[in-house]
């Protein structure tokens, strides 16, 4: 891995506030970070810290309030909605903690549907390779024609996680990836986003109370009501 890395995603002060009632809740205040290219980052601090905030906000779910977040070198702030849309594809896969898998779609079929959207000039062989590859490293390659109503909730996971990775994005955001998985397929799931991390140089961001994450990530960021309390680079 080269040394001089170049950023993904670069947050200068930004804030964000919620309106609860007359009161406004500041959910983060003057957070300055950056995420590079090859780093394997957990978010770590207590409910109410503004983990999930930052989350959405450098996945380009939410705004900010203020300050200033740059995505593939991109200053996001004047972006419309199709621009930040385009970003995303691009530059961004997710693993939510509620999975988004498309009831009436096949496992496989869900896991494609990032190649159909944002992937161009990949064959229909190009593109079966692909799923079936990450199918295989997650361990469901025997469920690729089964419904997610037919996966357990740890199946359903590992198909969530598949998806994330089948277009190579530069940036995987990772929501409790491991939260419904046994100790062995969350072992799996740490190894193979490893593997992706060193071969693809993929930067991953985590939140999560794994401590198995905690121990191979390179760098902990420590949020505290809404604060940015501690960053530790391994």
């Amino acid at each position: 891995m080269e040394t001089n890395k170049k950023p993904i995603v670069v947050l200068e002060n930004i804030t964000k506030s919620y309106a609860m009632g007359e009161l406004f809740v500041d959910a983060l205040k003057g957070i300055s970070i950056e995420l590079t290219e090859g780093d394997f980052i957990s978010v770590a601090g207590p409910s109410g810290s503004g983990k999930t905030t930052l989350m959405n906000i450098i996945g380009l779910i939410d705004r900010p309030g203020s300050g200033s977040l740059y995505v593939g070198g991109n200053k996001t702030e004047n972006c419309n909605r199709r621009e930040l849309t385009r970003l995303r594809r691009e530059y961004i896969g997710f693993v939510f903690q509620s999975f988004n898998l498309l009831p009436v779609l096949t496992v496989f079929e869900n896991v494609e549907l990032p190649l159909l959207i944002g992937e161009k000039g990949l064959s229909k062989n190009e593109r079966k390779e692909r799923v079936d590859y990450f199918l295989e490293e997650v361990g469901l390659a025997d469920r690729s024609n089964h419904k997610p109503s037919e996966l357990s909730g740890g199946q359903q996971q590992r198909a969530a996680i598949a998806r994330a990775m089948v277009t190579k994005p530069r940036l995987v955001i990772a929501d409790e990836p491991t939260a419904n998985l046994d100790s062995a397929n969350g072992e799996r799931i740490l190894e193979l986003m490893k593997k992706v991390n060193q071969e693809e140089g993929t930067t991953f961001l985590f939140s999560t109370h794994d401590p198995d994450i905690w121990k191979i990530a390179d760098h902990i960021l420590f949020l505290r009501d809404g604060e940015l309390v501690k960053e530790q680079k391994k």
